[in-house]
């Protein structure tokens, strides 16, 4: 997978400072900003419930796991 280094930043950041604008600028990245936080804040609400699921089948799983040791005894 291709890697993406500064020069390339800098030429992504001044193609959008020239089509943008430079008074506009700012606001977009604040609301590009926004929109990234957001997204990372669901993500990581999607993974505390994946995970508080993954925990809520463990605890079921475990009394039948000890009730087929007691049918075996």
């Amino acid at each position: 997978m291709p890697t993406i280094g500064w020069f390339e930043i800098l030429l992504v950041v001044a193609v959008a400072i020239i089509v943008i604008g430079p008074k506009d600028f700012p606001h977009m990245l604040k609301k590009v900003g926004s929109w990234i936080g957001t997204t990372k804040r669901y993500i990581s609400n999607i993974q505390s419930e994946v995970a508080d699921l993954d925990i809520g089948s463990n605890e079921i799983e475990k009394p039948q796991e000890d009730e087929k040791k007691d049918d075996k005894i």
